[in-house]
């Protein structure tokens, strides 16, 4: 992760909680010791298994001088290390990395949005737009890291707060006015975007996931809840009872709606093009506005993501209509993206890995399928076992071919991920359901689906979308599904 060239060194003294030990200059902050660099702040959180704090000397050896921990990690502190005691450092990580570097949002424009599906492609289209509206973006999120023009790579939705603190330094640093950030509900969870100066907060729905980690969907919501604190403007999609809630949880923001309602609306039909975009009138209510729109990325779903993106820019200061313009034609990658070898039927990637997604993307290819609908999934291991039958069950419903195999096994058994998805799938009666079939190699699977497909149909490959890799006993293994996809198109070739 990236750290900003010019840093004011900030003493120890100027930092919430009580110090013990010499009143050091720091000059970075960080809570991993492979990120360390000369004159950090290590910050030793407690953990499940560890405190944090015993990392300590690991961390000095790397050129940290002084720890930032509470009471208990402090007695693993060796003797002579200046440290500063917080009750609870990962509350209090995010305003003090902040703090190191001179608090960075405070001199970005920062358009956060949360939600289970949507975030990747609204941050993604409001990129577009503020670069269309002569503005510098950046852009943070799942897929990558964008600082103006360079790109970078990222194993998190949302950093962890030292390095997303660093990374918006980085950012006002290369003249970047706006930042459009993805934050997920572990980072709110977690503290992650504590001290983030959040100007527009965007909400876009709430689907069973991530219950691996929350104790349930109103544990999931409550955390989606925390990024509208005072001082950031709600702009929520009111399509989903959550949102509804929501706006009555907030009180003051701007509802948006797919339909006729919110004050950002679509009025009348979306229409659907032949290649699985969309267009549609844009309405705001007051002052009235009317704007012809559209969505390059198949998938009516998408319609929302576009009405959240332009209503966020709005609120931050750009024309909608020149919003509208740029949208109409951004794309994501890895997003219901259509891979073509001049094959006579439709391939698509796409990230959808939740019931909910799955779901969207099979209802959003049906109508541009004139043959059978054929999709290829699995599911992740060490993440949430109770989507796994709702999945396939799912998939089993909505096309006319699901190919069960792996996707990201990590430490788990593929094949009883995959028995999991088939009892989801086969459970659902033979009338209701399409052809089911089990290919545990990927490649292999999507290579079946390419191999079955005939003029008309539709092949969508789902579940890893833009990932480079393919996780199996805690080796990441190079994966791209649109590679595999293209190769597999390729060979069937005459």
């Amino acid at each position: 992760m990236p750290r900003p060239a010019q840093v004011e060194p900030v003493r120890l003294s100027a930092l919430p909680g009580e110090l013990h030990g010499a009143d050091l200059e720091i000059t970075g902050i960080t809570s991993g010791t492979s990120f360390v660099h000369p004159g950090d702040l290590f910050a030793g959180l407690p953990g499940t298994k560890a405190h944090g704090a015993s990392y300590a000397r690991t961390a000095l050896d790397a050129g940290a001088v002084a720890v930032l921990t509470d009471e208990a990690g402090r007695a693993h502190v060796p003797a002579g290390v200046p440290v500063v005691v917080v009750p609870d450092v990962r509350a209090d990580l995010g305003s003090i990395s902040s703090a190191v570097y001179g608090r960075p949002s405070s001199k970005l424009t920062v358009l956060g949005v949360t939600g289970t599906s949507g975030k990747t492609t609204t941050t993604f289209l409001m990129e577009a737009g503020l670069r269309a509206a002569g503005r510098v973006p950046g852009l943070i999120g799942t897929v990558g890291i964008h600082i103006g023009e360079t790109e970078l790579k990222t194993g998190f939705t949302t950093p962890e707060a030292p390095e997303l603190q660093a990374l918006l330094a980085v950012m006002v640093e290369a003249g970047v006015t706006d930042v459009a950030m993805e934050v997920s509900s572990h980072a709110l969870a977690l503290g992650r975007v504590g001290g983030v100066a959040v100007d527009v907060g965007g909400f876009t729905n709430l689907s069973e996931d991530h219950l691996d980690f929350h104790a349930d969907m109103e544990d999931y919501f409550r955390a989606k809840v925390e990024l509208f604190s005072e001082g950031v403007w709600p702009v929520i999609v009111i399509d989903d009872v959550w949102g509804e809630r929501l706006v009555r949880i907030v009180g003051e923001c701007t509802p948006v709606s797919s339909s006729s309602a919110g004050e950002w609306y679509v009025d009348g039909a979306v229409r659907d093009r032949p290649d699985g975009s969309t267009e549609f009138t844009l309405c705001h209510r007051e002052p009235e506005l009317r704007l012809e729109a559209a969505c390059a990325i198949p998938g009516r779903y998408n319609v929302a993501n576009v009405v959240l993106a332009v209503a966020m820019l709005a609120r931050a200061g750009v024309d909608p209509a020149v919003a509208v313009a740029a949208i109409s034609t951004a794309t994501v990658p890895g997003r219901m993206e259509p891979v073509s070898v001049g094959q006579p039927f439709l391939a698509v990637v796409d990230y959808s890995h939740k019931p909910a997604a799955v779901e969207g993307a099979l209802k959003a290819l049906r109508p541009l399928t004139k043959g059978r609908l054929v999709i290829v999934l699995g599911c992740g291991g060490d993440r949430d076992r109770g989507k796994r039958p709702t999945m396939g069950e799912i998939a089993a419903r909505g096309a006319d071919l699901l190919i069960v195999t792996d996707d990201n096994p990590r430490s788990e058994v593929a094949a009883e991920i995959r028995r999991a998805m088939l009892d989801g799938a086969l459970a659902v009666p033979r009338g209701e359901r399409g052809e089911v079939i089990e290919v545990g190699d990927r490649v292999e699977a999507i290579a079946a689906a390419v191999a079955v497909a005939e003029e008309g149909d539709t092949v969508l490959v789902a579940g890893k979308g833009h990932e480079l890799g393919q996780e199996i006993d805690g080796v990441i293994y190079p994966f791209d599904d649109r590679i595999v996809l293209r190769n597999a198109l390729l060979a069937r070739r005459p």
